[in-house]
């Protein structure tokens, strides 16, 4: 099982990158994939990350990041807008189940800001329960607006980084852990041409510099 008793927040993004990598060059190990594993998680779990991302179904995370079983507490909504059930999920996987990191993954093309866009442009609004999702991405696309954004990607990294600041603001656990070098939040972004993750943001100790068209907060 990955040892992440004593992982870094840091230690388990460079590990979590390092499968990105290696899912971009075609060279994939598909660690923690096989009976052995499966038998060595049965009783519990401990994974190195949480990763909070869109339901899109080119965002496969154990895929796309080239990781097996138990290595990470995978939540996932469309548009990865956030509720309490969500939250209680985030929480369950940093204060029960112990992973350092937190990481929010978006991707390019995403169907919900492409939704809350057109929204705001036609004035008419999904139906159903769809529309909950576009209300709840709308913040997104009116800041990145506001702050003269009109691009697709700039809206798109305004989502991702509201998310991010959306979590820390409403879960002490999560702010409070972040605060004390316990645990870090990033905010990536996906390509689904190229497969890579980008850093868009990213709150704790040690992490990377972000992409330059974005913002870091530490």
């Amino acid at each position: 099982m990955t040892d992440i008793e004593a992982m870094s927040p840091k230690a388990a993004f460079e590990l979590l990158l390092a499968g990105n990598r290696r899912f971009v060059a075609g060279t994939p190990e598909h660690p923690n994939q096989d009976a052995a594993r499966r038998t060595e998680v049965a009783a519990s779990q401990r994974p190195f990350a949480v990763l909070f991302g869109c339901s899109d179904s080119r965002l496969a995370a154990e895929i796309i990041f080239d990781r097996g079983l138990g290595d990470l507490f995978v939540v996932r909504t469309a548009g990865h807008v956030m509720g309490p059930e969500v939250l209680g999920s985030i929480e369950f996987g940093v204060g029960e189940l112990g992973a350092p990191l937190v990481v929010v993954l978006g991707h390019e093309g995403c169907g919900a800001v492409g939704a809350a866009c057109a929204a705001l442009e036609n004035g008419v609004p999904p139906s159903g329960y769809v529309r909950d999702v576009v209300e709840r991405v709308t913040p997104s696309v009116l800041a990145a607006r506001a702050a003269g954004s009109v691009r697709a990607e700039d809206i798109l990294a305004e989502h991702i980084r509201y998310t991010v600041d959306l979590l820390l603001d409403r879960s002490r656990l999560l702010s409070e852990r972040v605060a004390a070098g316990q645990a870090a939040v990033a905010g990536l972004c996906y390509g689904l041409a190229d497969g890579t993750a980008r850093l868009f943001a990213a709150h704790g100790q040690d992490l990377p510099v972000a992409d330059p068209r974005s913002r870091v907060h530490n």
